[in-house]
């Protein structure tokens, strides 16, 4: 984004912008807000800039077993069970793992047996079983690479998704796309079972209605069942 842009994005002049970025002049907090609004930073990124200029946090940023956070924990639990049996995962905005449903722990057992790996794309890179567990490997990490790629821009100056998305680079030298195979238009995450393939599609969902830093920064992914073999597994491993 320009000098130019960004000023015209918070009304501002381009001189004054200029000034702020060189240290002529000093912000106000109401600036910093105004600027940060204009980039469209994460609500956690707008309180480490307002740090920056030397103001206080704006956004609270609540732990996720809070008392402030019971009711928000409360529909979270009700999705995941709801959910059920198909797998849900609960993360953070770097992609650890929060909570996860039994079916979902069982899925990602196998990735995690090594090193007790949390985050989500590290089982993808760093695990020495993805590749014999996931038979669709390279398109998962192409399509994971795609929306690290997004929100690292989204963020700005993350330096944990930096490296993530440098790992996913690098996991995409070993595990190339095909050459000249065609895109699929679904991306499904095909898991090889001792029963068989386990095919999946997913589904994330991000939580509004919050200014807490902790809520804004979760995403809780649903895997569904994208054929009925894997529908009916599922269903016969939880007892149905």
């Amino acid at each position: 984004m320009s000098q130019l842009d960004l000023a015209l994005t918070c009304e501002i002049s381009a001189r004054h912008l200029s000034f702020l970025e060189t240290g002529r002049a000093k912000p106000s907090r109401e600036m910093v807000i105004q600027l940060a609004n204009g980039l469209v930073l994460p609500l956690g990124s707008q309180n480490a800039l307002l740090q920056a200029a030397g103001f206080a946090p704006v956004f609270p940023a609540s732990p996720l077993d809070s008392a402030a956070l019971g009711p928000f924990r409360a529909v979270l639990q009700e999705m995941m069970d709801r959910h059920a049996p198909w797998p849900a995962i609960l993360c953070d905005r770097h992609w650890r793992m929060r909570e996860a449903n039994a079916s979902a722990s069982a899925l990602l057992g196998p990735l995690q047996a090594e090193t007790g790996e949390t985050n989500l794309v590290r089982m993808l890179t760093d695990s020495a079983v993805a590749a014999q567990m996931i038979a669709n490997l390279p398109e998962v990490i192409h399509e994971m690479r795609g929306r690290i790629a997004l929100e690292a821009l989204e963020a700005g100056n993350d330096p944990v998704l930096r490296d993530l998305l440098g790992a996913l680079d690098a996991a995409s030298q070993r595990h190339p796309l095909p050459g000249g195979a065609p895109r699929r238009p679904l991306v499904p995450l095909i898991v090889d079972t001792p029963s068989g393939p386990l095919s999946f599609l997913s589904t994330i969902a991000h939580f509004g209605t919050s200014e807490d830093v902790t809520v804004r920064d979760l995403r809780l992914e649903l895997l569904f069942p994208a054929d009925d073999s894997t529908r009916a597994a599922l269903i016969s491993l939880a007892g149905g």
